[in-house]
């Protein structure tokens, strides 16, 4: 323990639900002491600090946050009692044995949940998370605002966190324009969920603090849509929670941390993208949700996909940039550029890996399993070069985009490209305008 008698907390996380934790269960609790975070899963967290300003007073020069690789000789150099793990999409057996590791080396492990971690909201709050990263949360969630709108109603959309510049001006942020997004030096990533809110009308809320995220989101909406990260649980209670299911990965709703808690918690479950999937995979997740949840109501639905100028594809060699966090961590072997790819007719998906530099090897040397797509990484400007650089230096007739944005916007390509859009489609007489519907009547609103 330190020298006040608080007990010495480590909590490891990749910049989003562990800054969480800490602000709503630790930042003010003087039963503990956090010496330190760490970080993995997103490039450039490490060598930086939680600053003061977000830390609190009894924080005066704010929390340094580590690489994960030196989290036995930090417990032991730091004297660790207690740590906390705190990110998402992640195997059962990778958390456990890092609490192994963890108890090896002296120190207690433990997940906070959501009990200790959801702040509670003065507007109703309507939850999208999902079971896996890349299961469809932002087309399920944009589709709830757009039936708001469609009723009369004003929604606010607030993102799970991705502050990867710097944090205290990060703490809170809104954006409704794309003006916004240039002005804020916003990474890829954050473009990717963002946009596509802007482009229907919706404002979009993300930072840090969210206590004070929320707090603002209130003022503009009549309803708040927590649009989730990962596989991660909401930060807000939620009076609708809404989780996506991805059928491409059938049995991993029970198999991956903390996707199986949404499950377990959710009131509606979205069985998404059936019109790509296997029925057999289909039922699984079915199954998979009965024994878990037999009270959710199922929605069954596709993710029709759609190829802006399909003739640059036809009969061409083409390069295929996917969505990075669906491939990386995610664990997805293709995705919507893919399919809109191999349904144009492409003659050959040119594997990216011979061409790649500087950032974009390293991520093809974390993540093996990738294949021959290209990752849209670009959480750094370094990295948003290389990734330029690297679809320059493939040898392709055209380059299809598989991500939500249009990359052009960010990079020049220097040879043609066209874009793939997907969106939800439900199967059947459940739809998500019924069950908005059922929701505002039952919250008065």
């Amino acid at each position: 323990m330190s020298i006040n008698n608080s007990i010495n907390v480590l909590i490891m996380g990749a910049a989003g639900r562990d800054f969480h934790n800490f602000n709503v269960y630790f930042r003010r609790n003087t039963t503990y002491h956090v010496v330190a975070f760490t970080a993995t899963q997103i490039p450039d967290i490490e060598g930086r600090t939680y600053p003061a300003a977000l830390a609190g007073e009894r924080y005066p020069d704010g929390i340094p946050i580590y690489p994960e690789a030196e989290l036995v000789d930090l417990i032991h150099s730091l004297s660790v009692d207690l740590v906390v793990f705190a990110y998402s999409d992640v195997t059962y057996h990778y958390v456990m044995s890092k609490g192994a590791i963890v108890n090896a080396a002296g120190a207690d492990f433990i997940m906070l949940g959501p009990d200790y971690t959801m702040i509670g909201s003065s507007k109703p709050v309507i939850s999208v998370c999902a079971v896996r990263t890349g299961s469809g949360k932002t087309s399920v969630s944009k589709k709830i605002c757009q039936i708001l709108r469609k009723l009369g109603k004003t929604s606010s959309v607030v993102r799970h966190p991705m502050p990867y510049g710097d944090l205290a001006k990060q703490a809170v942020q809104r954006f409704s324009s794309y003006q916004d997004l240039d002005e804020m030096n916003t990474t890829i990533e954050e473009r990717e969920e963002y946009e596509t809110h802007i482009d229907t009308g919706c404002t979009v809320f993300a930072g840090v603090d969210y206590e004070k995220i929320l707090r603002r989101a209130e003022t503009e909406a009549d309803i708040v849509v927590w649009d989730g990260g990962n596989n991660d649980f909401p930060f807000f209670k939620p009076d609708l929670s809404i989780v996506v299911a991805d059928p491409h990965r059938a049995g991993d709703g029970l198999t991956y941390y903390p996707g199986e808690i949404n499950l377990r918690m959710a009131d509606v479950v979205v069985i998404n993208k059936q019109d790509t999937a296997e029925l057999e995979n289909i039922e699984l997740v079915r199954r998979n949700i009965m024994e878990v949840n037999p009270d959710a109501t199922i929605i069954d639905s596709a993710s029709p996909i759609t190829v802006e100028h399909p003739e640059m594809i036809r009969g061409k060699r083409v390069l295929v940039v996917e969505d990075g966090p669906t491939l990386t961590h995610g664990g997805m072997k293709y995705g919507a550029g893919t399919i809109g790819a191999k349904k144009a007719g492409a003659s050959e998906i040119v594997d990216p890996r011979p061409y790649t530099v500087g950032t974009i090897t390293e991520t093809f040397t974390k993540y093996p399993d990738t294949g021959p797509l290209l990752p849209a990484m670009g959480y750094s400007p370094r990295q948003v070069s290389d990734l330029e650089e690297t679809i320059n230096r493939v040898d392709c007739d055209a380059v299809v985009i598989g991500t939500p944005i249009d990359l052009n916007r960010i990079i020049k390509i220097n040879k043609p490209s066209t874009r793939v859009r997907y969106e939800i489609k439900e199967i059947g007489e459940i739809t998500l305008e019924l069950i908005v519907r059922e929701f505002l009547e039952r919250v008065g609103v």
